[in-house]
């Protein structure tokens, strides 16, 4: 049966969507669970769509999203029309500035998912940016036409994530890796390392430290002992380079990206990315 196509909900900084034909060439065969600890937009998930998975990240708003398409997706389609038909700079920033407000707290996940793909579709450069504590901040992007509503994408998204095995969780992205048997593969696209690390002190504006991505690279030195497949993305830096640098355990290869959305000038255009596997 031919798969629906399914493209991610949200834009999302270093998405994969220009490189799944890449990543594609290199992916292991026979995958009995798909493992994605970092899920960001899901691009290679939803590219790949396969029957039993584990999908994790961080933030817990984000996962959020993958919970409501799941679980409520009319509810999320009425509210998404609401703020189609009064999408303009001031209601902009009236939603945006919701999360400073003590009412923020009385918003039902809905209508908190509803908010952030309202804001992700008109926000600058579809930058889905949070202050220190965790206020979002992206101006406002003045399109003309912005797609805030994708009922196809919505209800395509939400059959995938109920017919399959789909377990969708938030936390430490070691919680995905826990009891994993051989057969399964393990995708990790953590934030990435900062190109530019002259002045680098110690973390991304993500929060993920280079002390993180070691801890990261050990992690992997452990499933690999256990016969598991991994891929991890990174930036192509010299200490990336130089904590994979284990030739008896890692394959490093170099891809060409063109990266449209980051908020650091240096980090946009074309660039080269790593892609790291243990097989």
């Amino acid at each position: 049966m031919k798969k629906t196509k399914i493209e991610p909900i949200l834009k999302w900084a270093g998405g994969k969507r220009q490189l799944l034909g890449e990543i594609n060439k290199y992916l292991p065969q026979n995958i009995t669970t798909y493992v994605e600890p970092f899920i960001g937009g899901g691009a290679l998930l939803f590219d790949l769509q396969p029957k039993k998975a584990i999908i994790n990240d961080l933030n817990k708003e984000l996962i959020n999203v993958y919970e409501v398409i799941r679980d409520f997706p009319d509810e999320l389609i009425e509210i998404l029309k609401v703020h189609t038909n009064n999408n303009s700079s001031d209601y902009f920033y009236s939603m945006r500035n919701l999360d400073r407000e003590s009412k923020f707290l009385e918003l039902n996940s809905v209508e908190k998912v509803a908010r952030i793909i309202y804001l992700n579709r008109t926000c600058y450069n579809g930058l889905f940016r949070v202050n220190r504590i965790g206020q979002f901040n992206t101006p406002y992007g003045k399109y003309k036409n912005p797609k805030i509503l994708d009922i196809e994408k919505i209800e395509a998204t939400s059959q995938y994530l109920n017919k399959n095995n789909i377990k969708v969780i938030s936390g430490d992205y070691k919680l995905a890796l826990k009891g994993l048997r051989r057969g399964s593969f393990v995708y990790f696209d953590p934030p990435y390392l900062p190109i530019n690390t002259a002045s680098f002190t110690g973390y991304t504006e993500l929060g993920f430290s280079l002390t993180d991505h070691t801890m990261l690279r050990d992690e992997c030195i452990k499933l690999h002992s256990r016969g598991i497949n991994i891929m991890i993305s990174n930036s192509d830096t010299p200490e990336i380079r130089e904590l994979f640098n284990d030739k008896s355990i890692f394959k490093i290869r170099t891809l060409s990206a063109t990266r449209k959305i980051n908020s650091k000038k240096e980090e946009r255009g074309e660039i080269t990315e790593l892609l790291i596997t243990n097989y």
